[in-house]
């Protein structure tokens, strides 16, 4: 299954693309996601305690069990002023 990944703000700059297709065995979870995502740009992985994970308008935890066609959300923490 294929699902689309959206990155923001900084983590947007360590990656170098704004969104990424990624194919994965069907049924897999946020967390295989996340790995997927490393291996293309592992400067990620130093954030991977603080990022957000966001499907459809919810917030999820890495055992979130991704469905086709899913738009996903790669987010830096949230601040506030």
């Amino acid at each position: 299954m294929k699902v689309r990944v959206q990155f923001y703000a900084q983590l947007r700059e360590l990656i170098g693309v704004h969104e990424l297709e990624i194919e994965l065995p069907q049924g897999a979870t946020v967390r295989e996601l996340l790995e997927k995502i490393y291996a293309r740009g592992p400067a990620l992985r130093a954030h991977d305690k603080s990022i957000l994970i966001g499907a459809g308008l919810e917030f999820v935890d890495r055992n979130y069990k991704l469905n086709p066609g899913e738009e996903i959300a790669i987010m830096p923490p949230v601040q506030g002023g």
